[in-house]
């Protein structure tokens, strides 16, 4: 564990964000607005605005560390899951210097799939049962002996979230294994390959800060990770999300607190590689409760950015509480009233091969829409000018008094935005805003039948 400290004023603090994307963004965003003095590796034309970027890939651990010590950073936020599983927390402690996130050991929640289902095994947490085959060609015999029925399909390492495949039929499945054994990216995640049966009901994202002990459970999300509208096309990073998610209640988050976060928790500890840093259950509400879909080791991506824009407290605090495992002495954190919706601009040919280099307007122009901040989340400063430069480029995140009003004034600023095959689902919310009506209507009609009187249409908000 690393040695605790005594954390001085905020401004005169110096916090390391490890990364290049929104979610890095939205995390020096909030950093800096916390009144520390932000630095991010690599960083990205947006975190430049509120840090300095400094140009060391987050690969590259030997340069980090060296960067932390040259330059007395007191923290280092570590935001994707590749360095974390590669080690770069364990570089940092050897080092003796303070970070957040898990050891690589613990990181293997995300980074293995058996390994993540072996310990909800070990701490009797909901999930789907599942067979593990080394190599496609074991997988395809299972495939072609078993009942024709909907499974899902995974990589057992990381695949930069495309390498699940949902499939409707066997010969969804086996089109995913011929995926999987055909394409270089997915080369060292199918040394394992996971078939589970399918889950079916809303699927639903809850993270929390934990420290090993003491774990802070986070307002619930609903994640986008299909291309297009409707929850159609092929998986990707993520093209959206919203918080908080109607779909769970009070009473339902501290029961998947209890049954799953606490659990898994509990048995890494007990399988002695306790977790500390971001705790990230993405689940599957079925009518038989929640169950866990997957685990991640960090901020989701563009989750991390609905919850930062909501987060009214300091989140330095609650990190460094984390860090010196003192999370049980902080008060809760405090959230905007509300809701905030992240919509994904990504580029044409998303999530296959796309056009870098293309410029990018009307930034200044949406930055302009009330209660909206724009986080870059592959851009590159050229000549003054702002560039795309991969595929997800922007996640333009509104915080509004209502779901529906984040949701229009979120869109309202994606349509001042335009560079040459630039595109976004349109839909981000629709779900949540879906339930809320459900929920309305199911008020109004009980108060109505308490009264004996007739409920009265809902008339919608627009978004």
């Amino acid at each position: 564990m690393p040695a605790s400290r005594n954390p001085t004023a905020a401004t005169s603090r110096r916090v390391l964000v490890v990364g290049g994307g929104g979610r890095e963004h939205a995390i020096a965003w909030k950093l800096a607005r916390d009144g520390a003095e932000v630095l991010v590796a690599p960083g990205n034309a947006g975190t430049a605005a509120v840090a300095e970027n400094v140009p060391i890939a987050a690969a590259d651990i030997p340069s980090l560390v060296k960067l932390a010590q040259s330059r007395q950073v007191d923290l280092t936020v570590v935001g994707p899951e590749a360095p974390l599983v590669a080690g770069i927390v364990d570089a940092f402690d050897t080092a003796g210097l303070r970070i957040f996130g898990p050891t690589a050991k613990a990181a293997q929640l995300e980074g293995s799939k058996l390994f993540c289902k072996q310990i909800m095994h070990r701490g009797d947490v909901p999930t789907a049962m599942f067979r593990e085959f080394r190599g496609v060609a074991r997988a395809r015999d299972y495939l072609q002996a078993r009942e024709d029925m909907p499974v899902v399909v995974k990589a057992d390492g990381l695949a930069a979230g495309k390498g699940v495949f949902v499939c409707n039929d066997r010969a969804e499945a086996l089109a995913a294994l011929d995926s999987l054994g055909n394409d270089e990216q997915f080369a060292a995640a199918t040394k394992g390959i996971l078939i589970e049966e399918r889950l079916d009901g809303i699927e639903v994202s809850v993270m929390a800060i934990t420290d090993g002990r003491t774990i802070v459970t986070l307002p619930p999300l609903q994640d986008h990770k299909a291309a297009h509208d409707g929850d159609s096309g092929p998986n990707t990073g993520g093209m959206g999300a919203y918080c908080p998610a109607p779909f769970v209640d009070a009473a339902m988050l501290a029961d998947i607190e209890a049954r799953i976060l606490v659990p898994t928790a509990h048995a890494m500890r007990r399988a002695k590689v306790p977790f500390h840093g971001v705790l990230y259950a993405g689940l599957m509400l079925t009518a038989q409760g929640p169950k866990v879909l997957e685990f991640n080791a960090r901020f989701g991506d563009p989750e991390c950015e609905a919850l930062m824009v909501r987060l009214e407290s300091s989140l330095l605090e609650l990190l460094d509480a984390a860090v010196d495992r003192r999370l049980e002495s902080v008060e809760p954190p405090r959230w905007r009233d509300g809701a905030s919706v992240t919509v994904v601009m990504a580029s044409e040919g998303y999530p296959e091969s796309v056009q870098k280099g293309r410029a990018i307007r009307g930034l200044d122009a949406a930055a302009k829409v009330p209660d909206v901040e724009v986080f870059h989340a592959a851009t590159r400063t050229v000549d003054g000018g702002v560039q795309s430069d991969g595929g997800r480029v922007l996640a333009v995140t509104a915080v509004a008094p209502s779901l529906a009003r984040a949701k229009l004034q979120a869109y309202s600023a994606v349509k001042e935005i335009r560079w040459l095959g630039a595109w976004c689902r349109k839909d981000i919310s629709d779900k949540g805003l879906a339930r809320e009506r459900e929920l309305l209507l199911a008020d109004e009609a009980s108060a109505a039948g308490a009264a004996g009187e007739p409920a009265e249409p809902v008339a919608e908000e627009s978004a």
